[in-house]
């Protein structure tokens, strides 16, 4: 059974892995394409991205190869004889369900010690080649920033001759803010291979300078203008080789392993709860009551001398002039908007700080949910295949594919529901590996008992019972 098995998942296991790399490439491209980057740094690249993929890769591949395996062992009526010898769908799965769990098990150190590491290097990585650029392009009517100290627009580009028209530049070399400024009828650019610099040449146009950069040397400083026929500008591009950022500065909850994920949730707890308590302190101080002299002792004087005089607020309050009493009702008003600002800027805070809680949790359940998936699906596919007895990758890819689509919408849905806060994010996480779970039991059970749920004939004998079943009620009526 374990050699017959090995074969469909090596093939369906690169395959997969095949099918989501080209789908992360694609999501990428755009930061990857016009980078000049060296053959090792793409290597490196492929490398994180394949590792970051097998937790998706090992359910379906697992679903995929036992719903083959078992198929063609239905198919080929191995599975009756083997029954017919006395031997159980149980006996027969023995072997492979030691082999899942033994998989499962790596499919959780995987997730908890290998798959955090290669998220770190990716994402570093891939912030070191979104910030490399070393190739500059410009799109019409959009400001283009990526040359540095310089923000530029065109209106329009010649595709055949590269000639751009009406070109705005913006000069912040020297110092932030607008004071300099070009403007050429058309211009080209211009690069050299033997070193990193690039070189604008602009046709009719001027340059406004504001001489004065600071505003209390504006009357001093004379502003200037400067009409050309020509100019050129020359741009320093950043070096060409990749400059590496240290990877101790992206910790994500996905780059972390549970006993990370466990120290950090519990300090963002302590946070929150310490930050909770001292907000309330300090509305029930400071704001709740407002008094002239917040000081305690003060406080205390007052309420003393005004004790048994002051028999109701609304009282006193009446005693005011008119213009006093609206200068009041103005003053507590303005108080009671800043402390409702203040509040709800401080519960944004709190509810930002929550939701990080709640993305550590959800990730440190990811840990056991992803190998808990593989012993899912192989008691969905194993049974599967032997009740639809099709081998190959027809029939049995197709609902591979469509039960890991059902399988991955829940996992959305109770993640996203989990942050949200709209469920537990252990509810959350587990919700979808549970409804599988019920699935699988049902789906070995109709196995074990030789249902004919996926027989055509099955379903067409049904359906003329069924059919003359209301013919008969209706002669009866």
């Amino acid at each position: 059974m374990i050699k017959s098995f090995s074969g469909p998942f090596i093939a369906t296991f690169f395959i997969s892995i095949f099918v989501l790399l080209m789908q992360m490439l694609w999501r990428y491209i755009d930061d990857l394409v016009g980078k000049g980057l060296d053959f090792s740094i793409i290597v490196e690249l492929l490398l994180y991205f394949c590792m970051s993929l097998v937790p998706m890769a090992l359910p379906i591949t697992v679903l995929l190869s036992s719903i083959m395996t078992f198929g063609t062992l239905g198919e080929n009526y191995e599975l009756i004889a083997l029954k017919s010898a006395g031997i159980s769908l149980y006996r027969i799965m023995y072997p492979l369900i030691v082999f899942i769990v033994g998989l499962s098990l790596f499919a959780y150190f995987f997730a908890n010690n290998i798959l955090p590491v290669a998220n770190l290097k990716m994402g570093s990585l891939m912030y070191d080649i979104r910030k490399h650029k070393p190739e500059v392009s410009f799109n019409e009517g959009i400001f283009t920033n990526d040359l540095e100290g310089y923000s530029i627009k065109v209106d329009r580009i010649d595709k055949e001759s590269g000639m751009m028209y009406n070109m705005l530049i913006y000069n912040h070399t020297v110092v932030p803010g607008n004071y300099e400024v070009t403007r050429a009828d058309s211009g080209l650019m211009v690069t050299y291979p033997n070193n990193n610099n690039l070189e604008l040449r602009l046709f009719h146009g001027h340059t406004y300078t504001d001489q004065g950069m600071e505003p209390e040397y504006r009357k001093t400083y004379p502003f200037r203008r400067l009409e050309f026929g020509r100019q050129s500008v020359l741009i320093q591009l950043p070096d060409t080789e990749l400059k590496r950022t240290d990877e101790d500065l992206f910790r994500a909850a996905t780059m972390l392993n549970q006993s990370q994920l466990k120290y950090m949730s519990d300090s963002l707890q302590g946070v929150v709860k310490q930050r909770k308590e001292m907000e309330v302190g300090r509305l029930l101080s400071s704001s709740y009551l407002k008094n002239k002299n917040p000081a305690p002792e003060t406080d205390s004087t007052l309420r003393a001398e005004t004790q048994g005089k002051i028999g109701n607020i609304d009282s006193l309050f009446h005693t005011f002039a008119p213009e006093e009493r609206q200068h009041a009702v103005n003053n507590a008003l303005q108080y009671a908007r800043d402390v409702q600002q203040s509040v709800q800027a401080d519960a944004a805070s709190i509810l930002r700080q929550e939701e990080q809680i709640r993305k550590h949790q959800i990730e440190w359940h990811s840990k056991f949910t992803t190998a808990f998936a593989c012993f899912i699906f192989f008691f969905i596919g194993a049974p599967l295949g032997a009740i639809i007895r099709k081998g190959g990758l027809g029939t049995p890819a197709v609902v591979s594919i469509f039960l890991f689509i059902v399988y991955y919408i829940i996992s959305m849905i109770g993640q996203r529901a989990a942050r949200e806060a709209a469920m537990t994010p252990c509810f959350g996480s587990w919700m979808p590996s549970f409804i599988l779970l019920v699935l699988g039991v049902f789906l070995t059970y109709k196995s074990v008992t030789d249902s004919e749920m996926m027989s055509g004939e099955s379903y067409a004998n049904f359906l003329k019972k069924a059919a003359a079943f209301f013919k008969k009620q209706k002669e009866n009526v």
